[in-house]
């Protein structure tokens, strides 16, 4: 670093979302300053970092002026100004993951064409300006359209299922890819550091919420065989490598029915597919971002047991003040961590926290895991 960051390292983090809360917790343990900017005042890292500013990510005035005086800075969401950040560059504030990395994954497109230039294994792809060039696709119906830029969480993503659903695709710059017939999402989170050094966690098996389309249940590590896992930890590292990354890298991946593994999307950061890292791995996410942006060694990232994550999402049909329920029982059972990410509001399907079970007995903690979706639920 060149720097003492024991206690001296000015540390900006854009957004103050639940990610940006668990890096705070892990960064108190080395002492460093964290600044935050994010556009709600009521956000989950106001009280917990040394500086919030309550701002737009997006605008270019706000984010240089917040990381002209800082160190370094890192991110916790996709959307944030680049032309800033790549400023701030320049004039030598180190941004990591770098600026050209994250406006590569801003695009979906260019993060497709990528994948294609560097032969990574991923879905057949086509580009698309308006949804009027759907007419003369080259993909067979069904197909997944999304947008090129802003999606998230699950939005800004439509299967074409029918000619009829054009007249409802985004008329927007987008892509559409071929629906891939999966046998299972699976995830791989690697970290690397400027001096090069690459490790990743193993492999995790992801289950979606349908209709909000979010990781809902996690397991980790994977049962599948031990090529299918060297095979997606090998292409998380390449990629890593390809990028030249400094930080986390989420690399989220179909597992395909024969058996092929295909590159999905990827986040510069850390991610709702780690959570469970915290309790489950000798070194968890958070901190492994830390080491890799700060060039210290990399963390064993081994299990220390089965671990299954529970994303909590607000009830359907709740919006307003946030009330939980079912803390007291969930708690009551035996390898039950609660992680709620203080949001104020609730409202239906929104990441309100997530619970992590743990248990050297991998059928129990699914079991476990279960009951706890049953019990624990966020209302208003």
């Amino acid at each position: 670093m060149g720097k003492d960051f024991y206690g001296d390292l000015q540390l900006g983090v854009l957004g103050g979302g639940q990610l940006g809360r668990m890096l705070i917790q892990e960064a108190i343990n080395y002492n460093v300053n964290v600044h935050i900017l994010d556009p709600d005042k009521n956000a989950p890292c106001r009280k917990l970092c040394n500086r919030f500013e309550c701002g737009s990510l997006s605008d270019f005035e706000t984010v240089y002026n917040f990381g002209k005086d800082l160190d370094m800075i890192t991110i916790e969401i996709e959307k944030v100004n680049v032309d800033a950040l790549e400023k701030l560059e320049e004039e030598g504030v180190l941004v990591y993951p770098q600026s050209r990395i994250i406006r590569l994954i801003q695009d979906k497109g260019l993060q497709k064409q990528f994948f294609k230039q560097n032969d990574i294994p991923t879905s057949l792809f086509q580009l698309i300006s308006t949804k009027e060039h759907l007419t003369n696709a080259n993909l067979s119906i069904p197909y997944i359209q999304k947008l090129r830029k802003d999606g998230y969480d699950g939005k800004g993503v439509k299967k074409i299922n029918s000619l009829a659903d054009l007249e409802t695709a985004f008329d927007e710059p987008s892509l559409i890819e071929e629906w891939v017939d999966f046998e299972k999402e699976i995830a791989v989170i690697v970290a690397r550091n400027d001096n090069g050094d690459v490790a990743t966690f193993p492999m995790v098996e992801m289950e979606f919420n349908p209709e909000a389309n979010l990781v809902e249940f996690l397991i980790a590590p994977s049962t599948y065989g031990f090529d299918i896992q060297q095979r997606a930890e090998e292409l998380a590292k390449k990629i890593a490598n390809d990028l030249q990354i400094v930080g986390l890298l989420a690399v989220e991946m179909f597992l395909t029915k024969d058996g092929e593994i295909l590159v999905n999307e990827l986040a510069p950061r850390t991610h709702n597919s780690g959570h469970q890292t915290i309790e489950g791995n000798y070194v968890s996410q958070f901190a492994q971002h830390l080491r890799a942006i700060f060039n210290l060694p990399l963390g064993d990232t081994r299990c220390r047991s089965n671990a299954v994550m529970i994303n909590l999402l607000g009830e359907e049909g709740y919006e307003g003040l946030a009330k939980y329920e079912g803390v007291e029982e969930i708690l009551a059972m035996e390898g039950v961590y609660v992680h709620l990410y203080g949001k104020k509001f609730t409202k239906p399907f929104r990441k309100m926290g997530h619970v992590c079970i743990i248990n050297d007995d991998r059928e129990l903690a699914i079991s476990n895991a279960r009951k706890v979706q049953e019990i624990l639920k966020v209302k208003a």
